[in-house]
């Protein structure tokens, strides 16, 4: 299955240091939600969107885990930033 131009593309459990770097810089400062990426998304634009489908955990008494789309967006200049969390 292609890839319609100005789309995200297919997810995939590679990845990138890009990516990696993106997702830990835009969460780095929440607090209370534990997020894991399993799998990434991207879309060029001037810079990138990233989709993370990740797994949650929640810190509670009795944590709860979840699962989480995270969308984050790393422009060419500057640092990384949510766009939206998603919980499913």
């Amino acid at each position: 299955m292609s890839t319609l131009p100005g789309d995200y593309s297919q997810y995939t459990c590679k990845i990138s240091a890009e990516a990696e770097k993106a997702f830990t810089e835009a969460l780095g400062g929440i607090i209370g939600v534990r997020y894991w990426p399993v799998a990434v998304s991207t879309k060029i634009v001037s810079g990138t969107n990233y989709k993370f489908f990740c797994n949650t955990q929640v810190a509670t008494i009795r944590p709860l885990n979840g699962s989480s789309i995270v969308k984050i967006h790393a422009p060419l200049e500057g640092n990384a930033h949510i766009i939206h969390i998603q919980t499913l």
